[in-house]
């Protein structure tokens, strides 16, 4: 004999074990085609639509598809982020697997990894799709500086980061696979139509936007618009101003509250399983 107990064996680390995992998400995610299409095409297929009925239709000061893409880029994010994880995960603890996971070596912490690195690729393809089909199909006038660009760029992480953590702490709201899409579905359509994705934030009741406005939703439409619309539109907002510095501000509390919700709330095992 060596002498080698299991205490000399040294087990990957989590940052190891996590980019493992967060493969594995990847791949499982890719083999189901239908999933894949649909949650990468869903933005540009929308967009697509309005851009070919709206055009003209109304008086939006510019044409349809730069008016629509700023909205529907981040509703695809929270899409992505929020939707996926919250019905994701509430069906692997619905089906045992949070449970038989929790019983293996892999710290709990290569998990989440894992699972964020399957939200930034869906995340990172569905934006080169939406932004490629909007301005080779329809002509979208994207940003032509850095500055916007990289506006662009940490809306979307600051985003997707929020609303992930939100999706994971509304994941163990659910007591079975089939509630999750109902609470997760349904609070993520209601703020489609109240944090300007669909209807212009103008014209919402005060009380509305309001509600909207404690939300990452609103703020993360309101952070693509700066990036990606023209400067004169910022009249059109709320307060006559982009506000990048509040929208940074809800984005990064969201990030805070929403990891503070996960560390309260998380559950490997469904109630039934005590």
């Amino acid at each position: 004999m060596n002498g080698t107990t299991m205490d000399d064996v040294r087990l990957p680390g989590t940052l190891r074990v996590g980019l493992s995992r967060g493969w594995l998400e990847i791949r499982s995610f890719s083999r189901e085609w239908e999933s894949v299409i649909f949650t990468f095409a869903l933005p540009a297929l929308i967009l697509s639509m309005f851009a070919l009925i709206f055009d003209g239709l109304f008086d939006l000061g510019m044409p349809a598809v730069d008016y629509y893409l700023p909205g529907l880029f981040a509703m695809g994010l929270m899409s992505v982020s929020f939707q996926t994880l919250g019905a994701g995960i509430a069906t692997e603890r619905d089906q045992g697997g949070l449970r038989r996971l929790r019983g293996t070596p892999m710290p709990p912490a290569a998990y989440f990894l894992g699972k964020t690195l399957l939200v930034f690729f869906l995340a990172l393809g569905q934006a080169v799709l939406l932004l490629g089909v909007s301005a080779l199909v329809f002509g979208a006038s994207l940003p032509d500086n850095a500055s916007d660009w990289f506006t662009v760029a940490w809306v979307l992480v600051l985003g997707t980061v929020a609303c992930s953590l939100l999706g994971i702490a509304v994941s163990s709201l659910a007591r079975t696979a089939q509630a999750a899409s109902t609470i997760v579905v349904v609070p993520f359509l209601a703020l489609q139509f109240t944090s300007g994705v669909f209807v212009p934030v103008t014209v919402l009741p005060d009380g509305v936007l309001a509600v909207a406005s404690l939300f990452p939703l609103l703020w993360m439409a309101q952070g693509m618009r700066a990036a990606l619309y023209p400067d004169a539109m910022a009249a059109f907002e709320p307060s006559g101003a982009w506000d990048l510095h509040l929208v940074a501000l809800a984005l990064g509390a969201w990030c805070v509250v929403g990891l503070v919700l996960v560390l309260l709330t998380f559950r490997w095992k469904t109630r039934k399983d005590g």
